[in-house]
């Protein structure tokens, strides 16, 4: 009885540890030394709404934004939505005619905007949710804004270069650009 009366507490404080104080802890310190990435990294707009993360792909269908990544993911944006995404993939094989549909579709809607095809321009992210795109597929979307817009493509480009996020750790993955902090840029522009 003496030692199972041990192994009670034992799981008892164990639970305690491991369910309450560890993740309280983590909390605080998140709070304390990182609030707006332990917040989920959101950007408000001047009136305080919340507009979106810049963790979190969304879509842009505008000709006057840069165009983000396609997404078989169904944002759940709007005003009436919460900002929430579900992650995800389209599970679709490389021969599924379903694809092979997207894809010429997208890469038609691309040629009549006069875009030329880039990879993340046409192809989804594995999670559905990927913010970024490529330099040059930024860079292929310059001409058209710059026209739409009436802006100078030099200082398109430039707020490209502003907006583009190195190397994760100087190695890690490649460059890329945030449309969501790129596409506001471009408004306060």
């Amino acid at each position: 009885m003496r030692q199972f009366n041990k192994a009670i507490r034992s799981t008892l404080a164990l639970w305690l540890l491991t369910a309450f104080i560890y993740p309280l802890f983590m909390l605080i310190c998140g709070q304390i030394a990182l609030p707006f990435q332990a917040n989920g990294s959101l950007i408000t707009n001047n009136q305080g709404k919340v507009i979106g993360s810049v963790l979190i792909g969304q879509p842009f269908k505008s000709d006057r934004y840069f165009w983000s990544r396609p997404s078989t993911v169904n944002y759940s944006t709007g005003p009436e939505a919460p900002i929430t995404g579900v992650s995800g993939a389209s599970n679709l094989a490389p021969s599924n005619p379903e694809l092979l549909k997207r894809i010429q579709g997208e890469v038609s809607r691309l040629k009549q905007a006069n875009i030329t095809p880039t990879a993340d321009l046409v192809y989804t992210s594995g999670s559905g949710l990927d913010p970024h795109i490529s330099i040059d597929a930024a860079q292929a979307q310059v001409q058209r804004i710059a026209s739409i817009r009436g802006i100078n493509p030099e200082k398109l480009q430039s707020l490209v270069a502003e907006n583009t996020d190195s190397r994760f750790l100087g190695i890690f993955g490649e460059p890329g650009v945030n449309v969501l902090k790129l596409n506001l840029a471009l408004d306060a522009f």
